[in-house]
């Protein structure tokens, strides 16, 4: 009777882990606990629309053939790139280890030995044994371990579209500066031809006695003074043209950016009043984020499942001449299989402590996945104010260059044949700083918005 209780306790004891081992086979599902994860789970159960910005083909977005052409440069030798492409493969490699784990492991470990007692003839002993291990995967140890795997899989998949959505942005961005610096630098310089014809028209005047010799020194000033903004300009063209060797994988130097002779800041109409979340959801970062998430939860299982019982079986055959204590030739085979079931008791606190430190992460992975939804839906409010302010703001700067290049020829006019000399060099001076400035502006709205349309590409998960 007495043995048979004990063999009931020890029952009990081996079988209380398994009432509560359920949680560790789960599968990893997007959580819906708030508002945010619910909205975001619901978008990803969506089918996918193709035609939304962001799911676009570069090649449709950006369609002038000087910069199609620096992108697929770009794409196909860019080093970051290529790194991202090989961080795929080793989570590919990872997976499939993770995968074989399933399956017995098999070693073949041959061995011998000479021995000689009290100047007896030397014996030789030998075995040429297999080993076979075969863990039995009950409480999901390798079953979690996979779907971790797979998970980091997916997540560096995000990664490098999201690396392939940057290069892409960058090339782009980088070749509207070059068109905006370019279209600034041919505008500097025909505007210095007319203010150099300036100065002598106001050298001419001082002869004629109607201007003074400050008008004379105050234009020379203006027109060294856009000679200087010239060299700044060229400077920058450099700057922009290497940053543009570096993202195709060119030295320094060796590229000037031809500009298309159609090329303009010619952008696709965006209408938008809201962000629909089924767009922030095909974002990498964002898909990247719930991956860490996903491996986080299933790091947690495994860490659960490590206070659950192993089962291991072995197995070793093959030939030998060393039997117990006697060396028999020739050889015989032999074979033995046994199992072994180890359950942890005590571990000084280890698999507690792994536990706790699963869980903390699994925490910190859902706040990270949460807050890159939210930066996600900032990076397009964001791009879209943008977009729709400098096209608000063109619209102001084309009419007031239209304004000024009439003031300047106004004033230039009455500076010439006006008698009363109520026109003076200074406000021709002026009116002409203010076409430049309203020029050099428009400019630079145009690079704004042409960049606000590319940011948005980007932060809608655009560069397929």
């Amino acid at each position: 009777m007495k043995t048979r209780r004990f063999i009931h306790i020890i029952l009990l004891f081996t079988l209380l882990p398994l009432l509560g081992s359920c949680g560790i086979y789960t599968k990893y599902q997007t959580p819906r606990d708030t508002e945010l994860t619910r909205s975001y789970a619901e978008a990803r159960e969506m089918a996918i629309d193709s035609s939304a910005f962001g799911n676009l083909l570069w090649e449709q977005v950006f369609t002038d053939p000087v910069l199609a052409d620096l992108i697929s440069r770009a794409l196909y030798n860019n080093v970051d790139l290529e790194n991202a492409r090989l961080n795929v493969t080793k989570a590919q490699a990872q997976l499939k280890g993770a995968k074989l784990a399933y399956l017995p492991s098999l070693a073949l470990a041959p061995n011998g030995s000479v021995s000689s007692i009290a100047g007896s003839k030397a014996s030789w002993s030998y075995q040429l044994p297999a080993q076979l291990s075969w863990e039995i995967d009950i409480f999901g140890k390798l079953l979690n371990s996979k779907r971790a795997a797979k998970a980091q899989l997916m997540q560096t998949e995000a990664y490098q579209q999201a690396v392939r959505s940057q290069i892409i942005t960058a090339v782009a961005n980088t070749y509207y500066a070059i068109v905006s610096v370019k279209a600034q630098l041919e505008l500097s310089r025909s505007t210095s031809v007319l203010w150099s014809e300036s100065v002598q028209t106001m050298k001419d005047m001082k002869e004629a006695g109607r201007t003074t010799e400050a008008a004379v020194v105050q234009s020379t000033a203006n027109y060294y003074a856009i000679l200087g903004s010239i060299t700044d300009l060229e400077s920058s063209l450099v700057k922009l043209e290497n940053t543009m060797c570096l993202l195709v994988k060119t030295m320094p130097g060796s590229l000037e950016v031809a500009v298309s002779p159609q090329v303009s800041f010619e952008v696709p109409p965006i209408v938008r009043t809201s962000i629909p979340m089924a767009e922030l959801s095909v974002r990498p970062d964002v898909q990247a984020a719930e991956m860490s998430l996903a491996t986080a939860f299933y790091q947690t299982n495994s860490a659960r499942a490590a206070f659950y019982p192993g089962l291991n079986i072995t197995a070793a055959g093959g030939f030998t001449n060393l039997l117990g204590s006697m060396i028999k030739n020739p050889g015989e085979w032999f074979w033995q299989i046994g199992g072994q079931l180890t359950m942890p008791l005590f571990s000084r606190g280890r698999n507690i402590a792994n536990l706790e430190a699963a869980k903390a992460t699994q925490k910190q992975a859902l706040n990270n996945f949460e807050y890159s939804i939210m930066n996600a839906s900032a990076e397009v409010s964001n791009a879209l104010t943008v977009y729709e302010k400098s096209t608000e703001k063109l619209q102001y700067l084309e009419k007031q260059v239209e304004n000024l290049q009439k003031s300047v020829s106004y004033t230039q006019e009455l500076m010439r044949y006006s008698t009363t000399r109520n026109t003076t060099y200074l406000e021709v001076l002026t009116a002409q700083q203010s076409l430049l400035n309203a020029q050099i502006s428009k400019i630079s709205s145009e690079l704004s918005r042409a960049q606000a349309v590319i940011t948005l590409y980007q932060s809608l998960g655009g560069g397929r």
